[in-house]
């Protein structure tokens, strides 16, 4: 089984719209846990306040397909410009190696 599809985001709310982009999020990330697309977790930085970072982990390439093509989707993605900047995307991450689950040995292969 293919490891599942992370993306990343780090999103900028408008002066005055942080409280309302975290409302908005929260809704937009339930409607798509509901929907079996994502599972969504927003950290915010402490050390530069005013900056989220968003991770998502899509369910499975086909929950990510569907999902760039619900309605449902394109109105929060559609809405989301009023409320923020989102000033930097990976729209697919591949891990290279974790102590998530214990200790890494060997060297990680190069991407070159």
């Amino acid at each position: 089984m293919r490891d599942p599809i992370r993306s990343m985001a780090i999103l900028k709310p408008h002066p005055g719209k942080e409280s309302e982009l975290l409302a908005y999020l929260r809704d937009f990330y339930n409607m798509m846990y509901t929907k079996h697309y994502s599972r969504d977790m927003v950290f915010r930085d402490v050390k530069q306040p005013g900056l989220f970072v968003h991770i998502r982990t899509w369910l499975s390439t086909e929950a990510r397909d569907s999902a760039v093509e619900d309605p449902d989707v394109h109105r929060y993605w559609i809405g989301m410009p009023e409320l923020a900047t989102i000033t930097i995307i990976y729209e697919e991450l591949e891990p290279v190696f974790s102590t998530h689950d214990g200790i890494v040995e060997g060297i990680p292969e190069s991407g070159d």
